[in-house]
């Protein structure tokens, strides 16, 4: 693979490994964080993947850190892989409009954010490739999650609808969806919580990031030019649409 990727939330969990994967297939990747800087030059360091620091929740924030990123490698975006995102938990009956706004703008609107951004480029080249990583609790809700269960069934729909506009563009629009994978933040719940997680899971184990990353992997691919609109699910078997 050639060409510049972007992955926000690309230096921890997830991202990371997306952002791993993307440049071990040859591709400039550009991994995008928000506030955990020692952790960002921890994996640049590493890794040599170039780290930009922007909020994805911001729409004049991510003009500007496209066009930076552009710029310093030299390169129009041909991957964009939507990663980023926050949890703010609360059964809605005590959840504050600050916990749902927050989850809404940096886990959906961050979708039209980054995707408004790069597809005007994406469409005169006729060529891109948009995957954009949702949940399995966008698709099965989650008790406690209305915010967040929200946001990542909007970027199912969102993901289907720009799929349809970019088709005849060259343009694919894929979505993920996630199950409990293994990464800090599921690592941090209870254990008891966790072990209930796992019973609930028919292979008997967590995902890990690397599984995730092969998926999006193949999406970004140009093998993968007939598949768009599509949601690949990988949570073990918890959840059959």
């Amino acid at each position: 693979m050639s060409g510049l990727a972007i992955v926000t939330g690309g230096t921890r969990g997830i991202g990371e490994a997306i952002s791993r994967r993307l440049a071990a297939d040859g591709l400039r990747v550009a991994a995008v964080y928000a506030g955990n800087t020692a952790a960002a030059e921890a994996f640049r360091e590493e890794t040599g993947i170039p780290v930009f620091r922007w909020d994805v929740a911001d729409h004049a924030a991510c003009e500007a850190g496209v066009r930076a990123v552009t710029e310093a490698l030299g390169a129009p975006v041909d991957v964009l892989v939507n990663n980023a995102g926050i949890t703010r938990d609360a059964m809605l009956h005590k959840m504050s409009p600050t916990q749902w706004h927050d989850v809404i703008a940096s886990d959906l609107t961050s979708c039209f954010n980054m995707c408004r951004a790069v597809i005007g480029a994406m469409r005169e080249r006729g060529y891109g490739r948009v995957v954009n990583i949702a949940s399995i609790n966008g698709q099965k809700g989650q008790f406690g999650q209305t915010n967040y269960a929200a946001a990542k069934a909007g970027m199912l729909g969102f993901t289907k609808a720009l799929a349809l506009e970019s088709a005849a563009r060259g343009i694919t629009v894929n979505a993920v969806a996630p199950g409990y994978i293994e990464t800090d933040m599921v690592a941090a719940m209870p254990a008891e919580v966790l072990e209930r997680i796992r019973g609930q899971i028919p292979v008997g184990r967590l995902g890990q990031p690397a599984e995730i990353a092969r998926i999006v992997s193949f999406l970004a691919g140009a093998d993968a030019g007939f598949i768009t609109g599509a949601t690949f699910a990988a949570n073990g078997g918890q959840y059959m649409a």
